[in-house]
């Protein structure tokens, strides 16, 4: 028989005394989330909003009265609601692709931020688009799919009104040969548009956008652009939760088709220069998600096979040239 002493060696080294709990170490409480900084949101839409508005204002000088006038004497409240007609769709067209995005991650309770909108004084645009930062990790393939294709569906019902009402508001006119003008490419939701509105256009003539019209333009190709199979964009959360690790390939594909597509048309370049930092810094894989092993249901196929279409509807391979097609 034997027997066990209970005298704790490192007695003689620890406080005879308990601390006070305020001086105990706690781990730091986790940060509620869904936290926003809303004055900082109201900010970059504000600047957002006066970006586009006064972006097309101008933009509408040049078209009717030329590169020759003061756009600042000839500024009117003509001009400034043409802008107003270009910049509430667009905002609004926006706005909805992310908060797709953002009420898919408050019902998967994956944290995100409320839209950053990013204006921008260039031609024709006067925005960068609008983001949302997801600040954790997808938990399941679903809801990556979810979270994913919420954006371009959103968007691209917001867009379907301002692009018929948009339509109906241009008018034709015959091209003038050698003016200098800028072309935009015509999608086939467009094609479709325009011509249960003005039949068959003959050779020569051509629509010219009502501001509005062109928000809707801008609204098809941020949802096709966004609808790639590549990394972070939208199309490449689609088609990792359809894929898994197979996507990788389908992503450098898609990096190369959009680099040749440069050569064909120019206004390619910054997607292509954009895609390419995108590699860089994420590589070509997609991020894992924490369960991998959650299949997608036959809805969610379904939903995939829409998204696709949307994209087919939305796509243009020359977005931008200067000379009629």
């Amino acid at each position: 028989m034997t027997t066990e002493s209970t005298t704790d060696p490192l007695a003689p080294l620890l406080p005879t005394t308990s601390l006070p709990a305020e001086l105990l170490w706690r781990p730091p409480a986790p940060l509620p989330k869904f936290r926003h900084p809303y004055g900082r949101h109201l900010l970059f839409f504000a600047l957002t909003f006066f970006t586009t508005t006064f972006t097309q204002a101008f933009a509408y000088l040049w078209l009717t009265l030329g590169t020759g006038t003061n756009p600042f004497a000839a500024f009117t409240w003509t001009t400034f609601e043409a802008g107003l007609w270009y910049s509430i769709p667009l905002l609004i067209i926006l706005s909805a692709h992310e908060f797709g995005h953002y009420f898919a991650c408050r019902y998967h309770n994956v944290d995100a931020t409320l839209p950053y909108f990013i204006p921008a004084p260039l031609p024709l645009t006067g925005t960068l688009g609008a983001v949302i930062r997801i600040r954790e990790a997808f938990p399941s393939t679903r809801a990556l799919f979810d979270i994913g294709v919420a954006g371009p569906i959103a968007g691209f019902v917001a867009l379907l009104p301002f692009l018929y009402w948009g339509i109906t508001m241009s008018q034709v006119a015959r091209i003038q040969p050698n003016s200098a003008a800028i072309y935009f490419g015509e999608p086939l939701l467009w094609k479709a548009f325009e011509w249960l509105h003005f039949g068959t256009l003959p050779d020569g003539v051509d629509v010219v956008l009502h501001p509005m019209g062109f928000a809707a333009w801008w609204g098809m190709l941020a949802t096709a652009l966004n609808l790639l199979p590549f990394s972070q964009l939208d199309g490449g959360h689609i088609m990792y939760a359809n894929l898994g690790r197979r996507a990788t390939l389908l992503s450098a594909i898609t990096l190369a088709v959009v680099v040749a597509l440069t050569l064909q048309s120019a206004s390619w370049l910054s997607m292509a220069v954009m895609m390419v930092i995108m590699a860089f810094i994420f590589g070509f894989r997609h991020p894992r998600v924490l369960d991998e092993h959650e299949p997608l249901d036959r809805t969610r196929r379904l939903v995939s096979i829409l998204a696709l279409l949307i994209f087919i509807l939305c796509f243009t391979p020359v977005p931008i040239d200067t000379t009629p097609h």
